[in-house]
């Protein structure tokens, strides 16, 4: 009975297996085969969509497609049966297009093409429409070859505005592995507002489902999502005031920013020297790249954000405000000599006589060092620091650029951490007219000049709807009042440092800066003058001024390398520019 049993176990056992078989086969894997057999018959073709076009606030475009065409070839073309094709096809190309060789096409092509490829192969990206158009009819007709349509990204206005706005190039295949839209586009944006707003300038991917034959021969459209091409980018500047700008820096090397005060917009913003971004889109040559790379002007480098420089005198009304902060009376004054001897070390003011019995305004009017080198001393460099920390300098600005920089704003604890030094009482004294370790970018400084305009401190930006309200920074509205009649008396009283450089129709508050890029000799007792000095040797120029004075509506700062001293280098350039903006409607009185 027992093995009875045991038979009829077995049996059983073995009838179960046998119908679970046979449902896996029947039903199973029927499905599993058709899913392959879709795989087999139905192509799913990914379609990128049009980079979106940038544009100025008044709607005129700054970057655009260029519409041209592609070539691509049959793949499978390299074996010996089919090779005198491919030499045939690389042979009416360079003849009707000099400047693509033979060798370096069929190098291309064998490079891309693979036996499990079945898509054509892409042998060249653009050519443009006037180019190719009378072309068109030949190579279309040619059994092997694909044209269609392609697009290169262009920018109108070549070198105006090229740092802000950056360049696309072709994508890496880093780039590819982080963006899946970069492997059908085949670009990326590299700086710039191109690469910030990357992702919604290259919008989303669209796809055709095709129904395909043995051959990869297309035989119908099954299903297709088209790409979204909502990605158009409005900026906030006016490119007639940019070119404006770009027009009337004469200097060789700079930055210029026209900054909202109230909201943040920047209505224009220039790096000097400016590049022509369309040599990168293509790929710029070697001889280009190393001329760039080589420049003591740094026409590469972006300087709104990735500039270093000391603000020298500009850093003043900051300080000022600390000082006024941290105890020191509004009426409190000193008598400038012309110089501040401690220990064996002479700090002299820029103005060799001296200038008397000085106090705040004064001191911001006729820029005296004296006074700010004496009333550090009495608050320390850790007070000044904090309360320049409040107005932004050694942080980021928040601008909607890449790597932006946050500068220097020291005090011991940063000596200490950065060069395991103990901070020395005449640290304090050459930071507190923005030298010494203190460095700055120009877009710091123009935020800042917006938060002596407002007592607020907005977050500067080029896209158009990226709205944000400015930050109230709590400061006494007395201390401000001091800071700016200063500021009024540098562009519009007797003695004041751009009183003889500014003539404008509208009434500007201004700071000049003169901050040194070398240390001058304590053996030298008469200073030499900027124009004697070696260019690359010479003060760096700043001016920075809001407007109109009782109704503050934008910062116009400017900094020119090695330019010497504020007020004469960019007075007449800044006045200029709040003319232009009284011109074109923005400031109105």
């Amino acid at each position: 009975m027992r093995r009875l049993n045991f038979i009829l176990l077995f049996i059983g056992t073995l009838m179960i297996i046998l119908l679970s078989r046979v449902y896996f086969l029947s039903i199973k894997s029927n499905t599993y085969y058709e899913q392959l057999s879709k795989q087999n018959y139905i192509k799913r073709v990914y379609q990128a969509p049009s980079r979106g076009l940038i544009e100025d606030r008044n709607g005129i475009p700054l970057a655009i497609n260029n519409l041209g065409f592609s070539i691509t070839v049959k793949p499978h073309l390299k074996s010996y049966k089919n090779k005198q094709k491919l030499h045939n096809i690389v042979k009416i190309i360079a003849k009707h297009f000099p400047e693509y060789k033979e060798d370096e096409l069929l190098k291309r092509y064998k490079k891309l093409d693979s036996p499990y490829k079945h898509d054509y192969v892409n042998l060249i990206d653009y050519i443009a429409y006037d180019d190719f158009f009378s072309k068109f009819t030949l190579f279309n007709s040619i059994e092997d070859i694909k044209v269609e349509p392609s697009v290169k990204r262009y920018y109108p206005f070549h070198n105006a505005a090229s740092h802000i706005i950056g360049y696309v190039g072709k994508a890496s295949r880093e780039n590819m592995n982080n963006n899946e839209l970069s492997k059908y586009s085949g670009i990326v944006g590299k700086n710039g507002l191109e690469k910030y707003y990357n992702e919604k300038l290259q919008g989303t991917l669209g796809y055709k489902d095709i129904k395909v034959n043995a051959l990869n021969k297309e035989l119908e459209v099954l299903k297709e999502k088209k790409p979204n091409e909502d990605n158009n980018l409005k900026l906030t500047i006016d490119i007639e005031l940019q070119k404006y700008i770009q027009k009337i820096f004469t200097h060789k090397s700079g930055a210029v920013i026209v900054i909202d005060v109230n909201n943040g917009e920047l209505l224009a913003a220039a790096s000097f020297p400016e590049f022509d971004n369309n040599i990168f889109v293509g790929g710029i040559s070697q001889k280009d790249w190393d001329e760039m790379r080589n420049s003591f002007d740094h026409p590469f480098t972006n300087k709104l954000v990735n500039g270093l420089y000391p603000p020298g005198s500009v850093h003043k009304m900051g300080v000022a405000l600390a000082l006024l902060e941290h105890g020191i009376s509004p009426s409190y004054s000193v008598y400038c000599n012309g110089e501040l001897q401690i220990g064996n070390r002479k700090f002299r003011c820029w103005k060799q006589t001296g200038h008397g019995r000085t106090g705040f305004r004064k001191a911001l009017r006729e820029s005296c060092d004296d006074f700010f080198y004496k009333a550090s001393l009495k608050v320390g460099i850790n007070k000044i620091s904090k309360t320049l920390e409040k107005y932004g300098f050694g942080q980021e600005t928040g601008i909607d650029q890449i790597n932006e920089f946050i500068g220097v704003n020291p005090n011991k604890n940063w000596k200490r951490e950065r060069y395991n030094q103990p901070w020395y009482i005449g640290e304090t004294v050459i930071s507190s007219i923005g030298q010494g370790y203190t460095l700055v970018t120009p877009m710091q400084v123009a935020r800042y000049t917006a938060f002596l305009a407002t007592g607020k401190l907005p977050r500067p930006h080029f896209y158009k709807d990226n709205h944000e309200e400015p930050v109230e920074v709590p400061t006494d509205p007395e201390y401000l009042k001091i800071i700016r009649q200063g500021m009024y008396d540098v562009a519009n009283k007797r003695f004041g440092t751009a009183q003889r450089h500014i003539r404008s129709k509208v009434t500007i508050a201004a700071k000049t800066g003169t901050a040194q890029v070398i240390s001058i000799p304590q053996s030298e007792k008469k200073r030499m003058k900027e124009s004697e000095l070696e260019y690359y040797h010479r003060s760096h120029a700043w001016l920075n001024t809001y407007g109109p004075y009782e109704n503050p509506q934008y910062a116009v700062v400017a900094l020119i390398e090695h330019g010497g001293h504020g007020g004469s280098a960019a007075g007449p350039m800044v006045s200029k520019i709040y003319d232009k903006l009284y011109d074109l409607g923005y400031i109105k009185k």
